[in-house]
């Protein structure tokens, strides 16, 4: 008589960050961190007197976008708190020069991924925060 199949091993917790909407907020991050780099690279290189704050505070955008993806795609404990650093970092970012950006126009001549709470790129920056660090608490390890 035959034994019966062993069961698969349980796939461990964190293993689901990168898988489903895990790989999509993956996609999403890996586009917001070239797309605001290339922006701000841009930005500086072209026309940097003219906002500097707005240009630095873009590149400052592209890293933390940048430090997600990574934190996002290497998983594991590390990779978690670097999501989660830079999750939370992006969400502080995008509160904060959102609301500064309303409140003194003249200090942000020029649009930034963040001014207005993301406005220019139909408010996905002050959402994705929350989805990241919504499928961080998630997915953490029990």
């Amino acid at each position: 008589m035959a034994d019966p199949p062993t069961p698969a091993p349980a796939r461990p917790r964190d293993a689901a960050l990168g898988s489903g909407l895990g790989r999509v907020l993956l996609l999403v991050y890996g586009i917001f961190a070239l797309s605001a780099s290339a922006r701000a690279l841009v930005q500086i290189a072209t026309h940097f007197s003219e906002a500097p704050l707005a240009y630095l505070l873009s590149a400052f955008a592209g890293l933390v976008y940048l430090a997600a993806t990574a934190g996002l795609a290497l998983g594991g404990a590390r990779g978690r708190l670097i999501a989660l650093t830079s999750c939370t970092i992006e969400l502080l970012g995008v509160l904060i020069v959102g609301t500064l950006s309303i409140a003194d126009a003249v200090a942000f001549p020029d649009d930034t991924v963040w001014s207005h709470y993301g406005s220019g790129y139909g408010y996905v920056p002050l959402v994705l925060p929350f989805i990241g660090l919504w499928w961080l608490r998630h997915n953490r390890p029990r």
